[in-house]
């Protein structure tokens, strides 16, 4: 908790010299959040910082007797685990005394958070990596009043094997990750696919057609980096969207039946949730289809 000063000014820093996208939609995501003392858990003493291996999805969608094979990134899923699973997991396994109180937080910078705590490393495209998973993870915090011993805090690094390697950089359709002679890894947020198709409107036109390549979100850094070779294999197969369901989806329906179905079969949304979600896919799976076609 005594470093919570030098996390916030290492934000702080970067906003101030004007390495922060100004971009709304990701301005939205990173002003909300802030390195400060929970209200709900003022005597707080540690913060614990979780990664959680989560394979690559894949799920086929049928259209026109042909079968659309498209990714679905880590973080976009539900694998079934809970804020509850981890809350019992730290107190059991990790912390093993009773009488303490972990509370889950989304309020924090959890990339840098585990940079700084020595759990992983950026990669040049931005993105935290874990030795052994690459960026095939999800990052969960929780503070607790329980204090550890030992204080991990590390410096800000990249990864070594960044240093010589441009793939991603020559990956990025849309050159939102910095040159490599710039030594930099903080990208242009605002030139990020993810930005984009993560929300409903309309994606720019300086985005390439053939740059679509996820239901939602982005692979092309991960999937070619060298430090994720190990795993990028690792699927989690989803179950298969049928003719009919493609269908009704390009076409935009509200049925309430395709909405608990693709709902149960992509895991990436709840049924009450559907009419925020669907368009999107409808229009991410629109231009995925279409960039198939060159």
């Amino acid at each position: 908790m005594e470093h919570l000063g030098e996390l916030q000014e290492d934000i702080d820093k970067l906003r101030r010299a004007g390495k922060l996208s100004d971009n709304e939609v990701y301005r939205s995501y990173i002003d909300s959040k802030k390195f400060e003392i929970p209200e709900n858990l003022p005597n707080a003493k540690s913060i614990v910082i979780l990664a959680i291996f989560s394979k690559l999805a894949l799920v086929n969608f049928h259209l026109d007797g042909k079968n659309h094979e498209i990714m679905i990134p880590p973080n976009y899923y539900d694998d079934g685990t809970t804020f509850e699973d981890f809350e019992n997991l730290i107190l059991k396994e990790i912390i093993k005394e009773s009488g303490y109180k972990v509370e889950f937080t989304n309020k924090l910078h959890v990339k840098l958070l585990a940079v700084r705590s020595g759990l992983g490393k950026y990669g040049r495209n931005n993105i935290c990596y874990i030795d052994g998973w690459g960026s095939m993870i999800n990052l969960f915090a929780y503070f607790t009043d329980f204090q550890f011993e030992k204080d991990h805090w590390t410096e800000i690094k990249m990864m070594d094997q960044c240093e010589n390697c441009t793939i991603c950089f020559n990956n990025c359709p849309t050159n939102a990750i910095p040159a490599p002679t710039d030594n930099d890894f903080v990208i242009n947020a605002g030139k990020c696919i993810s930005v984009y198709n993560e929300i409903k409107g309309i994606i720019p036109d300086w985005i390439p057609s053939d740059a679509h390549n996820a239901l939602i979100g982005c692979m092309r850094c991960q999937k070619s980096c060298p430090s994720n070779r190990e795993v990028i294999g690792l699927t989690e197969r989803l179950e298969t969207i049928t003719e009919e369901e493609t269908r009704l989806l390009l076409d935009g329906s509200k049925d309430d039946k395709l909405a608990s179905s693709l709902s149960k079969k992509l895991k990436m949304f709840s049924p009450p949730d559907a009419e925020r979600v669907l368009p999107v896919l409808k229009r991410n799976l629109s231009f995925f289809l279409r960039s198939q076609k060159f």
